[in-house]
């Protein structure tokens, strides 16, 4: 059984330095964030992009933007979780791709026979449109 939902990623450039994400994750535990969800790239020699997710309730938001991360407004994001196979990002993406919706990003994982996707679009509407498309794909149950 798969699961699709929407998430709110959050989003914040940090200094390139020892120790400067361990800054922004000890905040978000004080704050009692459980991750299900972290990126950290490099952007330039001096700064770090994160992307994370998810934050719930007003204490891990606040905690969040001390940490200097803002919701990621302009990247509307879709989680999908379930039973890993053999060829399912294909399929995913092409579904996704032949009702013209280009997908900004991705993350995916499978741990043992599972696999939990993270699908970024530009526009709200195409994560509504995406959603609807692999509900159907998938044939599995709706969760918000």
């Amino acid at each position: 059984m798969y699961t699709i939902k929407k998430v709110e990623v959050w989003v914040g450039d940090i200094r390139n330095r020892p120790g400067m994400l361990a800054r922004v994750l000890e905040g978000l535990t004080s704050a009692g964030a459980q991750l299900e969800f972290l990126i950290a790239r490099r952007v330039t020699e001096n700064t770090s992009r994160v992307f994370l997710a998810p934050l719930k309730g007003v204490k891990q938001k606040r905690a969040a933007n001390e940490v200097g991360l803002v919701p990621a407004v302009a990247m509307h994001s879709l989680r999908i979780e379930g039973p890993d196979r053999a060829g399912l990002g294909a399929e995913v993406s092409r579904a996704v791709g032949d009702q013209g919706l280009n997908i900004r990003g991705v993350s995916a994982a499978a741990v043992g026979r599972k696999t939990v996707f993270y699908l970024a679009f530009e526009k709200e509407e195409e994560t509504k449109t995406a959603a609807k498309i692999l509900r159907k794909l998938l044939g599995k149950k709706r969760r918000r």
